[in-house]
């Protein structure tokens, strides 16, 4: 076992990866940026080092020669930031010091969707239909959208975070989005090469939660619901999936194996799908690393993933077997962000935090009282996870405990949550990936009238920011450091 580990990350992961560490018996260094010096992930670690600018996060040669001369033999990098850098595993690998994670290889693999998507193929894991090479011409995209049918999506193969993607109702719109979705690609992520995929209408987002270690073993802990999300962004999750019966969840918890053996993946990772209103499932991509929803998945299988982790990059087989893991309950979390009604971001000090201390309920926050909400991060202050014996029960754990929950002086998202709960779209699960697009939630006094209505500010998200002090010029960070 690891001796100490560097938790390259802030936030609410990093205190939660301390955490997990401290139970292991394992030190841990946290790094924080000038911004983050008071924040609790700080003060918990047992060495904290400052790396200076609010961007030293991405900053892969400072990152490891803190590793090297804290005397840390592993590196955890959470989820977002270095989580996914090939070049930084690599280097790490390089420097003899573990990364907690998959290989660079798998992540290679897995970050270009052109070619996951072409690997998935050759192991029978069902994409959506689409182009299978990279699309040279305006030409050959009309050839293959024709085929397909419209509409489309355009993407580019190494796409993120929901960056380089375009839709494409008709032939008419296709030069226009093929020429803008190259730009795109070659601004984002250095190769203007794209691909097509039919556009399924309507999906459902679900993913399911893998681990793999170096001895060939291959688990699954199940699947989540995560399509309630704006801007390719998840607000709402939850496990088990409302929408996934027994034998769905046996095809679809395969499928995720098979995509991980085919990737000889190894850690913890996270096979997305989407499916369509006839419950048909296609593979979309494959996170290669912790996912911000994990704790859903930890509730109703009781197993700590951070910990699996851990174990697994120290060499440690899988410590459970396959058929010993059953669904036990049900888990919803909600992500507290800085953001007002309009989805605009909320900066400032942070003067009163109160966490619900109640019954069924798991808080993992990044915040305290002083703690600095600034443009430069993602607006995700904390998650709120409810449990309970089945979905009625978790629900309305959630709202008692989004009622109890105390943030000042920034605005919150949790108004818009209690009214995205009380509704009866979440109630009978008929939501999909598009549902906060589409439908406006009714005022909190009256939450259960549904309002149909395009919620303009969700695609304008760009808009006004409303802060408290000075922007001094600063672009806005959040949109470039989602974490998924």
């Amino acid at each position: 076992m690891f001796d100490k580990i560097l938790i390259s990350n802030r936030g609410e992961i990093a205190l939660r990866i301390i955490r997990a560490c401290k139970e292991l018996g394992i030190k841990t260094v946290a790094v924080y940026s000038d911004i983050d010096k008071f924040s609790p992930h700080v003060s918990a670690a047992d060495e904290s080092i400052s790396i200076g600018e609010p961007k030293a996060y991405l900053n892969q040669n400072l990152i490891l020669e803190i590793a090297k001369t804290t005397g840390a033999d592993a590196i955890h990098p959470g989820y977002g930031y270095l989580s996914e850098n090939e070049n930084f595993i690599r280097a790490v690998e390089k420097n003899k010091i573990k990364f907690i994670g998959p290989s660079a290889k798998s992540v290679e693999m897995m970050g270009n969707k052109l070619n996951a998507r072409k690997l998935m193929l050759e192991h029978n894991v069902p994409v959506v239909p689409g182009s299978t090479e990279p699309l040279n011409n305006l030409k050959d995209a009309s050839r293959i959208a024709a085929e397909i049918g419209y509409p489309i999506m355009l993407k580019a193969s190494g796409g993120g975070g929901g960056k380089g993607i375009r839709m494409v109702s008709n032939e008419e719109e296709l030069e226009g989005a093929f020429n803008l979705t190259r730009s795109e690609a070659m601004k984002a992520f250095g190769s203007d090469e794209i691909y097509i995929e039919k556009l399924i209408v309507n999906p459902k987002h679900i993913e399911v939660q893998i681990l793999g270690d170096y001895h060939g073993n291959y688990a699954h802990l199940f699947e989540r619901e995560c399509s309630l999300q704006r801007r390719f962004q998840k607000i709402i999750e939850e496990a088990p999936s409302p929408s996934v019966d027994p034998e769905l969840r046996q095809e679809i918890t395969n499928a995720a194996v098979e995509a991980a053996k085919a990737c000889n993946y190894f850690n913890a990772g996270t096979v997305e799908f989407l499916m369509d209103e006839n419950r048909n499932f296609y593979f979309m991509e494959m996170n290669t690393r912790l996912q911000v929803e994990h704790p859903v998945t930890e509730s109703i299988t009781g197993i700590d993933i951070v910990k699996e982790q851990i174990k697994i990059a120290a060499g440690e087989r899988i410590s459970f077997e396959q058929d010993d893991v059953t669904i036990k309950g049900h888990s919803i979390e909600c992500r507290i962000n800085s953001e007002d009604s309009d989805f605009s971001p909320s900066t400032g000090k942070i003067t009163n935090h109160k966490i619900p201390n109640l019954p069924g309920i798991r808080v993992d926050y990044g915040i305290d009282i002083g703690s600095e909400v600034s443009l430069y991060y993602d607006p995700l202050l904390s998650k709120v996870i409810s449990y309970g014996r089945n979905r009625e029960e978790a629900l309305s754990r959630m709202l008692n405990a989004l009622e109890n929950y105390l943030i000042t002086d920034v605005e919150t998202n949790i108004p818009l949550l209690k009214r995205i709960l009380k509704s009866e779209i979440f109630r009978n699960a008929s939501f999909n990936i598009d549902t906060l697009k589409n439908v406006a939630f009714a005022s909190e006094e009256n939450p259960e009238q549904e309002i149909a209505a395009v919620i303009t500010a969700v695609m304008n998200y760009a808009g006004n920011f409303k802060t408290n002090g000075n922007l001094n010029n600063h672009n806005n960070k959040w949109t470039e450091l989602k974490y998924d």
